[in-house]
């Protein structure tokens, strides 16, 4: 037909090509719309939106530095007018406050070792779960699952009434254990169905090679499973950190962690301002400087389950 084309002295014509939808005048709205902000207009909004986002964590970090009479006369945000009135004076009177620095040390009591406990004990369970047998496993792991349901508020008065019992109440050490028993169901949860992902025929060769269940578990499991026990390790600590109701129920004077000691501080808002801001900074930049240290494994952990 080419050949007959061109004796004829014509050519011959070429095959009609679709339009590309996502080119050209004739693309439509929606692929115009995605093409616009599919560029530096998205990442404008996102910076814009951040920034809007950090503007209450300045507010806070300036009026830390500020005076308790400047504080009260003007906004923070007056402080970039003059920024020689700003002082260290605030932090001095937080450390000379017995009642915030002991509920600084009650934190720390508090949340290390209830984040210790609860990856130790939760990695131990959720490899038992994933690649050990033993009677009744899949029963045992859903009633693991199922306790993830059951709010907190439920067993305040129940076990309240046993710590009292046992003589735990008000000891930092109830609040441990009472982190402990409801950071291990979502800790067993997120750590057997990582571990489950693990090649078997790694194992396998593992224990070709003669590895016991501990020493698998220590050389090869745990290794493998630094990005999931990160991000447990990052939401426990954020959890226990940050709480209060607990520590409202089964702690007192002498055993509050920093959330307790600052609602406390509140009631006598204006004899000691001076400390609020510094204290309430302190107890939000710790947990940020937690997530930041370990935010690649917690990204890498969280996306781990997502593809197969």
């Amino acid at each position: 037909m080419t050949a007959e084309a061109g004796r004829l002295g014509r050519t011959a014509p070429e095959p009609a090509r679709r339009p590309d939808p996502a080119a050209g005048p004739g693309r439509s709205l929606g692929a115009r719309l995605t093409a616009a902000v599919g560029g530096g207009v998205v990442r404008t909004v996102l910076i814009v939106v951040a920034l809007f986002w950090l503007v209450p964590t300045v507010g806070l970090l300036v009026s830390s530095l500020r005076a308790p009479a400047d504080m009260s006369a003007s906004g923070w945000w007056t402080v970039f007018g003059e920024p020689s009135r700003l002082t260290f004076d605030s932090y001095r009177n937080l450390l000379d406050n017995p009642d915030i620095t002991d509920s600084l040390v009650n934190t720390v009591l508090i949340t290390v070792p209830a984040t210790v406990l609860v990856v130790v004990i939760g990695s131990l369970a959720g490899y038992a779960f994933a690649w050990m047998e033993f009677p009744g496993r899949d029963w045992w792991f859903l009633i693991v699952v199922g306790l993830l349901v059951v709010p907190v508020q439920v067993a305040l008065i129940p076990i309240a009434e046993l710590f009292g019992t046992l003589g735990l109440f008000g000891t930092v050490f109830g609040v441990v254990l009472f982190h402990v028993g409801f950071g291990l169901p979502f800790a067993v949860f997120l750590l057997r169905n990582f571990f489950a992902e693990i090649p078997r025929e790694l194992l396998e060769a593992a224990r070709l090679d003669g590895a016991g269940e501990l020493r698998l578990f220590a050389r090869v499991v745990m290794p493998l499973a630094g990005p999931a026990v990160a991000s447990l390790g990052i939401f426990q600590f954020l959890w226990v950190w940050n709480d209060m109701l607990v520590a409202l129920v089964f702690t007192k004077a002498g055993t509050q962690p920093i959330t307790v000691a600052l609602q406390t501080q509140v009631r006598q808002f204006g004899n000691n301002v001076d400390v609020l801001a510094p204290g309430a900074f302190i107890s939000m930049v710790i947990p940020l400087v937690v997530f930041f240290a370990f935010q690649r494994q917690f990204v890498t952990g969280v996306m781990a389950g997502a593809v197969k």
